[in-house]
């Protein structure tokens, strides 16, 4: 075989192993590490908007437990995927009162839910009165390995209302950079 032609077929078998590893690591990423989602309709507004494409960090809550007021992606059923923010947390008696969060009786500010008065707006911030043994469950607390979940626009947001309390093993994990569109663009924080 003439040199030039197996140096031709070594640099093909090069490329092709090059392609098979980065498709290797970016599957391996994508399974077990970050992955992308797009949002679907308008129960975060006005955090996040029917659309906006976000990195979700896969990863994160294997070193700890979601805290409040992440914003998390979990299973809603086998097809669909859900994002929400978490409320309440194992071991917490959660309500709503005259629009005021409390946890285990204890006022809790919402910073994110930001009011525009006068301002037409897409969203909802009033929150309708609930308890925690008013939802599905009946729960006194929320229980171990469960997150209590609401949408930021909680006029129109199938949440923990209506679904109950979410098991932590259904999380898929934490939104942790909106990326597109490029002029909402940030790292997902509280």
């Amino acid at each position: 075989m003439p040199k030039r032609k197996k140096e031709s077929k070594n640099e093909w078998l090069d490329w092709l192993k090059a392609l098979l590893i980065a498709f290797g690591i970016a599957f391996i990423v994508r399974m077990f590490f970050f992955a992308p989602i797009v949002v679907d309709g308008p129960s975060m507004l006005p955090t996040l908007h029917n659309g906006d494409q976000l990195i979700v960090n896969k990863f994160t809550y294997h070193l700890h437990e979601p805290e409040r007021f992440d914003v998390v992606v979990f299973h809603a059923s086998s097809k669909k995927d859900f994002i929400k923010r978490v409320i309440g947390l194992p071991g917490e008696h959660v309500e709503v009162k005259d629009n005021v969060l409390y946890i285990n009786g204890e006022e809790v500010k919402e910073p994110f839910l930001k009011s525009n008065e006068g301002k037409s707006q897409p969203f909802q911030i009033h929150t309708e009165d609930f308890t925690l043994e008013n939802l599905p469950g009946g729960y006194q607390e929320i229980p171990a390995d469960h997150v209590l979940v609401l949408g930021d626009n909680r006029g129109n947001s199938t949440d923990s209302r209506v679904i109950g309390v979410i098991p932590m093993d259904q999380i898929v994990g934490k939104t942790s950079l909106l990326y597109w569109p490029l002029d909402r663009m940030q790292m997902m924080g509280k």
